[in-house]
């Protein structure tokens, strides 16, 4: 009865699940049959446009945002439902192969398979269709990008009419005037409709008041800007040049919207036609150019006059701001004829005549600015205080020599028709010095704002956080550069999706994602196994019975476990296939086995250190005659502290495999020896008994086992006494034979008992043998004896004698 229930109860399950499944594929399909077939029309017609190759940029541009929208559906899609398909994948594999042919199946096993079967199934097709969409997607989106590209440099690397051919200038000038003409007309016969002066003059009170706002604003706005910053040092951190920094924003941001009230008042009149309107609409972007490099200007020479007022930028300041301003000029003479190569479109050859001496002029400033940049140091070839060449002391002074040879490069090119070239060039190159010396001013800025917050002033500027900021800053940079030289949003946004996603390298998929979840993983492990190791040193361990070298021991290994057991739960929370690093750690362990033979070795001895403890922190020992305390315990090798208070690193290996004498293993029990010598004559028993008291009054010596005092012979100038003791501390040694001594001096002193020392008498047996002797007065000088012709003169024992004096 039980059985036929269960059986009745698996069958209804399996019944609901299937109607619920095929009703839900059903709907799931039907939608995206439709996606489908909308983006089957789509990909046909980019494939037919790009077969004919005749739409424009723009019409290619938004025809790749549309096929990118339907790649991120379809990238989507084919991942979808990857657990649910894995889920019966599993089922399947549970219920084992199939049978034979021929072969009869339980039906209840079989009906369970067919379900699962056309489940995964319907599961399974709208992912091969979404993989093939998405495959699709991509490959178009390349077409487009490459036909992109090669039309850019075509035009790049195209040659044009010459602009030194004096045939093209009246043709340049007449069209040139033409199209200010062109501006000023459509000007006047749109201002003499009635309608539109009817409706200036509905709108006549907020265009005043838009003016006058812009004029204030425009004209007031240094001032209001200085008022701000002395509030704003007020408040504290004056000197620190944060509040410089946040002033002089408001300097150029206050103006900026004093043009942009000015240029949407003069918008609002009406009066313009398509041309006025399309060039009003310009303005603050103009002027944003021209404001933000006086701001850099500005920001380069306050700086080099506080901090080398010496210098080229500082003492040349005013051709800076003259150069400075040439190069706003020249960015908004460029934005003009590329707006008026959208409006009229000129011949090439006016563009080649009327873009030339914008490039030259251009080109020619970015060299003098070059040449005003060098110091001394520079001109004379010497180094400077620090050994280098100036200018040439970073990354970016090198970028910025690289530039300035590109600006010199491009008239060069222009002379010979290549005009397309040489304003890709050119201009660029001004737009990439703003940035760079956007960077450094950024960079500064940071570096003050540190040093104020942390009280560390200039010192700041060598912090790791300042490193780590112009790292960061310098990596927001990449995709301004790239858009500068040429580089489409639409192919950074492609890279971005594909630095997303992930690149497939060795079956392993490594993208953003999977670093921070590793990181992330790998942080919360690392800092909750610090906290475990500190719990246990700090409050569980010293309240056990184990010893010092136990619990480091314990700690140690707690650490050791922890740190690999969040490595692996790092490693599988980011999606890394441990199977493919199994394969590199296979390759690894050869050269492993050879190469770091040494470092294996210590491993494998520090975790026998650590589970042996044949030595222990704190542990007193002797090891190739380096005698200290262990202070550290790692798995390579162990810190050694001598008494000189040095640290020795000793390798585990040979802890291990070498001869180790540990004074203090166990306990802290151990052995004292104190020799000394008396004169010959004294009585030995009245020694005896003076050393047995000195031993046994000193507070560190245990009386169980008690001192003893032995007799150890007969020395050549003295008899020989040792006082043994075990001393309840051994570490205590040197200050206890030292105690010893100075009171076996003092009660030696006290009873009259003499501490011999060597002493030695020598008698001349004939002394007149010296050579050089004086003789006796009166008499004549005795001649030399000679001396035996078989061995010169010797000193024998018998010769020396004993005696007080020396």
């Amino acid at each position: 009865m039980r059985s036929l229930r269960a059986v009745l109860f698996t069958a209804l399950s399996l019944a609901l699940l299937w109607v619920g499944t095929i009703a839900s594929a059903q709907q799931i399909t039907d939608e995206q049959r439709a996606f489908h077939d909308r983006w089957l029309t789509t990909a046909q017609r980019a494939e037919t446009v790009l077969n004919t190759k005749r739409a424009s940029d723009a019409s290619l541009e938004q025809l790749r945002a549309e096929i990118a929208t339907y790649r991120d559906r379809f990238n989507v899609s084919r991942t979808r439902n990857s657990d649910r398909i894995e889920t019966l994948q599993s089922q399947l594999e549970a219920l084992g192969p199939a049978p034979e042919d021929g072969a009869t199946e339980v039906a209840d096993i079989a009906q369970l398979r067919q379900r699962l079967t056309e489940q995964l199934d319907n599961l399974r097709v709208p992912q091969v269709i979404s993989e093939e969409a998405h495959s699709r997607a991509n490959g178009l989106i390349s077409e487009i990008d490459s036909t992109i590209w090669d039309r850019t440099k075509r035009e790049l690397l195209a040659r044009g009419p010459s602009p030194l051919n004096l045939a093209l200038w009246p043709e340049a000038y007449r069209e040139t005037r033409l199209a200010l003409q062109r501006l000023y007309h459509e000007t006047i016969e749109n201002f003499a409709i009635g309608s539109v002066r009817a409706q200036m003059q509905d709108r006549l009170p907020a265009i005043i008041g838009m003016m006058v706002i812009g004029l204030i604003l425009l004209f007031k706005g240094k001032r209001w800007s200085d008022r701000f910053g002395n509030y704003l040092r007020a408040l504290g951190g004056a000197g620190s040049g944060v509040w410089t920094f946040v002033v002089s924003l408001t300097r150029i941001l206050i103006p900026w919207m004093g043009v942009v009230f000015i240029s949407g008042a003069l918008q609002f009149t009406g009066i313009l036609g398509v041309r006025g309107t399309l060039l009003l609409q310009q303005i603050p972007y103009l002027a944003a150019v021209f404001l933000y490099l006086d701001w850099i200007r500005r920001q380069i020479v306050t700086y080099a006059e506080i901090n080398d007022p010496e210098g080229p930028v500082a003492t040349k300041a005013t051709q800076y701001r003259i150069y400075v301003g040439l190069l706003a000029l020249s960015l908004i003479l460029q934005e003009l004829i590329r707006l008026f190569e959208r409006i009229d479109n000129p011949s090439d050859g006016t563009l080649a005549v009327i873009s030339f001496p914008l490039i030259l002029a251009t080109g020619l400033v970015l060299l003098r600015m070059m040449r005003l940049r060098k110091s001394k140091a520079d001109e004379t070839g010497e180094p400077d205080e620090e050994g280098r060449k100036v200018g040439f002391s970073s990354v970016i002074s090198l970028v910025q020599r690289i530039v300035y040879l590109l600006g010199v490069l491009s008239p060069i090119l222009a002379a010979f028709g290549y005009v397309a070239a040489a304003d890709a060039i050119v201009f660029p190159a001004v737009e990439t010095i703003a940035l760079l010396a956007t960077l450094v001013i950024l960079h500064r800025f940071a570096s003050n704002l540190y040093g104020w917050v942390s009280g560390k002033g200039e010192a700041a500027g060598d912090s790791l956080l300042i490193v780590v900021v112009g790292f960061l800053l310098a990596v927001l940079a990449l995709p301004v550069l790239a858009l500068i030289w040429g580089a489409r949003f639409a192919e950074l946004k492609e890279v971005w999706s594909t630095l997303m996603s992930g690149y497939e390298v060795g079956g392993i998929t490594i993208s953003p994602t999977i670093f921070l979840v590793f990181a992330a993983v790998f942080t919360i492990g690392y800092t909750m196994t610090r906290l475990l190791q500190g719990g246990l040193r700090n409050s569980l361990l010293p309240k056990t019975r184990m010893d010092a070298g136990g619990q480091n021991a314990v700690v140690s290994g707690v650490g050791y476990i922890g740190i690999f057991l969040t490595a692996l739960l790092a490693i599988v929370s980011a999606g890394i296939d441990l199977t493919a690093l199994g394969y590199v750690a296979g390759a690894l362990s050869v050269g492993i086995g050879f190469g770091l033979q040494n470092i294996v070795s210590n491993f494998v001895s520090g975790i026998i250190l650590l589970i042996e403890r044949p030595i222990s922190k704190d542990d007193w020992i002797d090891v190739n005659g380096q005698m200290g305390y262990v202070r550290d315990i790692s798995v390579r090798s162990t810190r050694i502290e001598t008494f000189d208070r040095t640290d020795v690193i000793v390798p585990n290996s040979d802890l291990i495999s070498g001869t180790v004498t540990n004074f203090t293993r166990g306990n802290t029990v151990g052995r004292v020896i104190v020799p000394v010598g008396v004169a010959y004559g004294t009585d030995p028993r009245k020694v005896e008994m003076i050393l047995s008291e000195i031993a046994n009054d000193h507070p560190m010596v245990l009386a169980r086992p008690a001192p003893s005092v032995v007799f150890q012979g007969f020395g050549a100038d003295s008899l020989d006494f040792e006082i043994r003791a075990i001393l309840r501390d051994v570490n205590w040694v040197l200050s206890v034979k030292s105690d010893m001594n100075h009171e076996i001096a003092r009660r030696f002193a006290e009873e009259g008992i003499e501490i011999p020392f060597a002493q030695r008498d020598i008698w001349l047996r004939n002394p007149e043998a010296l050579a050089g002797a004086p003789a006796p007065e009166g008499d004549p000088a005795p001649q030399p004896a000679k001396p035996p012709a078989t061995k010169p003169v010797e000193f024998t024992d018998g010769d020396m004698g004993e005696g007080d004096d020396y």
